[in-house]
């Protein structure tokens, strides 16, 4: 059945190389849709040893004997995970978490079945002591971007984190989209311990949003990653601002499409102590929830990717495949499940 899959979307990556030469073989519609990923894709790292970083663990003498063979695994099964995710389509933007450089991007979208799709990159490498950073994958014949920026997250003392990345581009049909990739402070040494680190990583976030609503109160924006913290918490619904949708969303508002997944509690995007948590979310402004704007989803737009390659079983039902246990190389995929949020875009005339 996935090898079926795999072939269905490279001859789908094929067809829309060659309408992208050959316009013409399009057809032209009112409406099209769009889908983006956001994943974690659980420490993709290469196999060399960065001396700006602490990634000695991840070398062939390392704690994990990361070898060039398992390397090339993780990158095939992540590329296996995102095609999946796509289903018919290729993804046109593609949010990464725990990757650790330029060059682990580049596998993945070049040396993978990806390679047939085109995509391009934002990238910057983050404060991140262990090396891993967020990045965006990108198709640029339906997502030209125009500007990018790393927003720092200060944690004024221990190790520092990750920046929030935004690009900034304008979608095929000539409207501009915001997107913000984000991996916020681990939990490590204690939820309550480390909660004003991502109280942090959401002001800095917070100010970047606002600044862009008070300029334009119905700009296009989109938030995803892990955040380390579920819709719940403090640092999503009160610092950063993002409420439960409703039927009349206000423009100048954050919406978090993943709230519904939180109150279910028998689905997610992580297991963690047999429980399903929504660490990773998709959060949107207001004018993305009016179904009469020229991009517009919904709450039933937006899915957890649960392929069952992905998944095994455990004691209390089903897990991500890891690709890790402890320092054992599982031969897995990630212990997130990949998210996805398909946009319907109006095409102006």
């Amino acid at each position: 059945m996935m090898r079926w899959l795999s072939t269905r979307f490279l001859r789908f990556c094929l067809y829309s190389q060659i309408v992208a030469v050959f316009p013409c073989l399009a057809e032209k519609t009112d409406h099209e849709s769009i889908r983006i990923v956001s994943y974690n894709v659980e420490n993709l790292f290469d196999c060399e040893d960065d001396p700006l970083t602490d990634d000695n663990a991840f070398t062939p003498e390392g704690e994990y004997q990361w070898t060039e063979g398992k390397y090339k695994n993780k990158l095939n099964n992540i590329s296996r995970a995102i095609t999946a995710a796509g289903g018919w389509t290729r993804p046109v933007i593609i949010g990464l978490c725990e990757v650790e450089n330029k060059k682990v991007l580049t596998d993945l979208t070049q040396r993978t079945q990806l390679r047939v799709c085109g995509y391009q990159l934002v990238h910057k490498d983050s404060p991140d002591q262990r090396g891993v950073d967020v990045a965006l994958a990108y198709l640029p014949d339906r997502f030209r971007i125009i500007s990018e920026d790393f927003i720092p997250v200060p944690i004024e003392e221990g190790r520092p984190t990750r920046d929030i990345l935004h690009a900034t581009g304008v979608l095929f049909n000539g409207d501009t989209l915001h997107v913000f990739v984000n991996h916020w402070p681990s939990r490590y040494g204690g939820e309550l311990e480390s909660e004003h680190k991502r109280f942090t990583a959401a002001k800095a976030l917070r100010k970047v949003t606002d600044s862009l609503q008070n300029a334009q109160p119905r700009c296009n924006i989109i938030i995803m990653g892990d955040f380390n913290d579920y819709p719940y918490n403090a640092s999503i619904k009160q610092v950063l601002g993002a409420e439960k949708p409703t039927s009349q969303p206000a423009d100048t508002k954050l919406y978090n499409l993943c709230e519904r997944f939180a109150e279910r509690g028998d689905m997610g995007s992580h297991k963690f102590g047999g429980e399903w948590g929504m660490l990773d979310q998709l959060i949107v402004s207001g004018p993305l929830l009016d179904p009469k704007h020229s991009i517009h989803t919904s709450v039933y737009d937006v899915h957890i990717c649960e392929e069952d390659f992905l998944l095994k079983e455990d004691k209390t039902g089903k897990a991500p495949k890891r690709a890790f246990m402890g320092a054992f190389y599982a031969y897995g995929y990630s212990d997130h499940l990949p998210l996805i949020l398909d946009l319907d875009i109006i095409n102006h005339e």
